[in-house]
């Protein structure tokens, strides 16, 4: 029988991306959604059915649902991540988790003792491309690796948005440096960050970063990222004998063909890798986690690696 997931929050990336994704899901159902204004829900079940709250602790209260997911501005993850633990729902939480790495240490805590998961929501972990990036630094094809450069960065959004808010949890570091640590890490084995340097321009936020991160056996990753630059996605792995970039290595979309240039000295290959839903993988590993208890505590030690980085960044 299908769990119910419940939804806090009207957030944008829910109507467009979430929903979308998780109707493709056997395991988990959507149930109902929750906003403090009871309007703004209606847009939902007029597209997607499901039942209304005119307040989050109604939702959390109503025992047909097994599993939230919390696409709130960050500065209110930690507060509605504990209600939901302590009302018993597994969380699926949007990137990042917490906004300060305490945060994240005590809701791993309540979840473990509760055996309930916790998930973030990091969707490029779950495309296929980045598993053949993988294999390819892991055969050798690229040689030794001398350097890898990771680029994330898109121009000021307008209006109200709350990545600009310091109260709500904005800053660059927070929305899209966040990726660019997380796949150093996965890139590399026993990284840590060498040289790290955020940048205001004197908001009360940080704009954009960058930083020098180190492998164990010494390779060098250079990321940057920002939230007031020109738009860059990729990811460039320079090796002795080859060059590889990924040009949508973090927002490729279900219906984007993802090609991967290989550049030899003397030639070039495009390999297709072909569309995925990288929403419906994570949604899929969040369901696995759910129902595997291994899996369910190597996520944990996941969110935590990843609060622990972004600590490092800021302290």
């Amino acid at each position: 029988m299908p769990l119910n997931i419940g939804i806090l929050g009207t957030a944008d990336i829910a109507y467009r991306r979430f929903l979308p994704a998780l109707k493709k899901s056997n395991k988990i159902q959507y149930y109902g959604i929750a906003s403090r204004t009871i309007e703004k829900t209606k847009k939902f079940q007029g597209a997607f059915g499901g039942y209304c709250y005119d307040n989050y602790e109604k939702l959390l209260n109503d025992s047909n649902i097994q599993a939230v997911y919390i696409p709130l501005p960050p500065a209110l993850h930690y507060e509605w991540g504990k209600k939901a633990l302590e009302a018993g729902k597994h969380v699926f939480m949007e990137k990042p988790f917490c906004t300060e790495y305490w945060q994240t240490v005590e809701l791993c805590k309540i979840a473990n003792n509760k055996n309930l998961c916790l998930h973030e929501n990091y969707m490029f972990v779950y495309h296929k491309q980045l598993d053949f990036i993988k294999k390819i630094m892991d055969k050798k094809i690229l040689g030794n690796i001398r350097l890898i450069r990771i680029a994330f960065g898109f121009p000021r959004r307008e209006g109200n948005d709350f990545r600009y808010n310091k109260e709500l949890g904005g800053g660059a570091l927070l929305d899209c440096g966040g990726y660019t640590l997380k796949l150093s890490d996965i890139l590399f084995d026993d990284c840590k960050i060498v040289y790290k340097k955020l940048s205001n321009e004197n908001e009360k936020i940080d704009l954009y970063g960058n930083a020098v991160i180190e492998s164990g056996d010494g390779n060098i990753a250079m990321v940057s990222f920002g939230m007031d630059n020109s738009y860059k996605c990729e990811l460039e792995i320079w090796g002795s004998n080859a060059v590889l970039k990924a040009d949508r290595i973090f927002t490729a979309p279900p219906d984007f063909n993802v090609n991967i240039r290989i550049l030899f000295n003397d030639r070039v290959e495009t390999v297709p890798i072909g569309c995925d839903n990288q929403f419906l993988n994570s949604i899929n590993y969040f369901e696995n986690c759910i129902f595997d208890n291994g899996m369910r505590k190597s996520n944990y030690k996941n969110i935590l690696r990843q609060a622990e980085l972004l600590e490092r960044m800021r302290s």
